[in-house]
């Protein structure tokens, strides 16, 4: 994922004081939403689990896809409320972030009061979706469609409740202010309708880089960013109804192999709580910290196992850092190197198998899942090793010079025993995938129930009971911020491909200098750019379905061109000022974003190099498949 969506770094606001029931109001309505959006992930789990059992006996069950399906948009609209609640949906705070504490609490309400404006402008279209979806029954369950659908409009309201007593919290001044800037930006897009019309094509400037753009640099979560510049789009300039929003924002998060979402989040933070990441470190750290470099070999290789269990690139850097860092500021090193080594590992990591943008582009692609987790492993494996090279390069300037010690061979013997079962989750989810036991969304169900078993009789004392809700209601909360915006992108792709502006887009690229070696070049540099403000699945659901098509028509092999694009977009995604995952590599680290601003650029650019070397020989993507 790209992991992103797991940015906490949200703007503070100075809230107004808040009367006992304004607290009573939102305690009571965060659990309404929590509890049973974590019942629904705990379903999720089980029904697949079964489902996998049940086919291995001979016994298959037709309905548990259809169900699982159901059950899936609920916990999409579900975990994006709690997203809104938590303040964990995507967006750039960068911006924001420079402006004095004032302009920062108002900017928060400009935030909260957009997603407030969205909402009420497609309750009703909500509504009327669920309605056309009352003639469709389900072929196995013979349910009506009314079930699956009622989620939007259910998760429209307690989103707009959510809003409400957040809204509630925030000066009077600054919800004025906020007011006023909304209704002057609706009322010029009304007087200006015709004007907008008689644009053609050049009206998309204004409403998918001017409206847009300032939304995202104003705070504003850039899931609600992206769907709002789309209706607005939509009723200023076209006669088409907000339904087709809300329909094209279901299809975007109703694709079932995105179900591996949620399950894998699950996963990775199942692999934290049990000390499986712990005992994995442990291993890496007896076998390679004597060495010079050692221990930043140890994070890279301990980056590069926990990447292919959890998929979210956030989880990864939260399972590692806090086990690395001590011992490594211990042995000299600088927090801006730490940090700026964290950072790279995860761009350098972005297509070890089960990555969550792998699944997000086969999704809006395509292409083969099984081919993906194949491919995404030999081209990290080349961009870990071109980032050994520069760490051992820094290592000399940045460790104490005193030598560590050889681990004993019985401490590496019985690290590596202790570590083993461990060690074998990310080959068990690879083969199962490979292998046909499961699919690409049914194999983190194994790899939980693996998890569960190693923590509950081997790495006893990690899990506990009073940890399981809130895992739960992070996962929900993670997963709705995920698919949400997959939801908004889907329905602004398809506004940009209707506006013919996939066809001019096709074009310009087809056009491009240099054939297939300029598509490349230049797909490179737009993913990175991409990457950076965008994040990575919704420039994915974007302008994959665009791209794909064209790499095809100069011959380039669709699963190399995924595997460039994807690690083009992490570059983008870790790379200050605006890389999103960069600031979570801060938090994670508890390092301020100032210190690795000008460390970080001899990983970033030792990887574009690599990442050049992997665009022109594509063996490295496709030799094994």
């Amino acid at each position: 994922m790209s992991a992103a969506a797991d940015l906490p770094g949200r703007v503070e606001t100075v809230p107004a004081p808040a009367s006992d029931w304004l607290a009573l109001a939102e305690r009571g309505l965060r659990a309404a939403v929590e509890v049973p959006a974590a019942l629904v992930v705990v379903a999720e789990v089980v029904i697949l689990f079964v489902g996998i059992v049940a086919r291995a006996l001979g016994h298959p069950i037709i309905w548990s896809d259809e169900l699982a399906s159901i059950l899936f948009l609920w916990l999409a609209m579900l975990g994006s409320v709690v997203a809104i609640q938590r303040g964990e949906h995507m967006r750039l705070t960068f911006v924001v972030g420079q402006f004095s504490p004032r302009v920062q609490a108002w900017c928060e309400t400009l935030a909260v009061g957009t997603m407030f404006v969205f909402l009420v402008l497609l309750l009703h279209a909500a509504y009327d979706y669920t309605d056309d979806q009352s003639f469709v029954e389900t072929p196995a369950l013979g349910w009506s469609g009314t079930v699956r659908a009622l989620a939007v409009p259910v998760g429209f309201v307690a989103a707009l409740l959510s809003c409400s007593l957040r809204l509630a919290r925030h000066r009077i001044a600054d919800l004025a202010g906020a007011t006023l800037v909304l209704a002057a930006i609706a009322g010029l897009l009304a007087l200006g309708a015709p004007v907008l019309t008689a644009m053609g094509d050049w009206s998309l400037l204004v409403f998918f880089v001017g409206l847009l753009g300032l939304g995202i640099l104003a705070g504003v979560p850039i899931a609600f960013a992206f769907a709002l510049a789309t209706s607005a789009y939509l009723l200023t300039v076209t006669s088409t109804p907000l339904t087709i929003v809300v329909g094209r924002m279901d299809e975007g998060m109703s694709s079932l192999i995105l179900l591996a979402v949620p399950l894998f989040v699950l996963l990775g933070q199942l692999v934290d709580a049990t000390g499986m990441a712990r005992v994995m470190v442990a291993f890496l750290a007896a076998l390679l910290g004597h060495v010079k470099a050692g221990m930043s070999y140890v994070l890279l290789g301990a980056m590069l196992l926990v990447s292919g269990i959890s998929g979210s690139k956030t989880a990864d850097m939260a399972a590692v850092a806090p086990v690395l860092f001590p011992e490594m500021r211990r042995r000299g090193m600088k927090d801006g190197e730490l940090l700026s080594l964290l950072a790279a590992s995860g761009a350098m990591s972005e297509t070890i198998p089960p990555s969550i943008v792998l699944i997000a582009i086969a999704s809006v692609t395509g292409v083969s899942i099984a081919a993906l987790f194949t491919a995404g492993i030999l081209p990290a494996l080349v961009l870990a090793l071109v980032l050994g090279v520069v760490a051992r390069y820094r290592a000399g300037r940045e460790e104490d010079a005193t030598p560590v010690p050889r681990a004993p061979v019985s401490v590496m013997g019985r690290t590596l025993l202790v570590a083993l079962p461990a060690l074998l989750l990310p080959f068990l989810i690879r083969t199962a995938v490979v292998e046909g036991v499961a699919t690409a969304t049914e194999v983190s169900t194994i790899g939980i129930a693996y998890s569960l078993l190693l923590g509950l009789l081997i790495y006893r004392g990690g899990l506990s009971w009073a940890a399981v809700r809130p895992m739960l209601a992070r996962t929900a909360s993670l997963s709705g911020a995920i698919l949400f915006i997959v939801g908004a992108a889907s329905a602004m792709a398809w506004a940009l491909t209707q506006s013919g502006f996939s066809h001019d887009l096709a074009r310009a690229m087809a056009a491009v200098p240099g054939g297939k070696t300029g598509f490349l070049l230049i797909s490179v540099i737009a993913f990175i750019v991409l990457g950076s403000l965008l994040e990575g699945i919704p420039a994915i659901v974007l302008f994959g379905p665009l791209l794909f098509p064209i790499a095809q028509q100069f011959g380039i092999h669709e699963v190399h061109y995924a595997i460039v694009v994807i690690l083009a977009m992490g570059l983008g995604l870790f790379a200050p000022p605006f890389g999103l995952c960069y600031y979570a590599a801060c938090i994670i680290g508890d390092v301020p974003p100032e210190a690795g601003m000008r460390r970080i650029w001899i990983y970033l650019g030792s990887l574009f190099i690599g990442l050049l070397v992997l665009t022109f020989v594509p063996w490295f993507s496709i030799g094994f498949l």
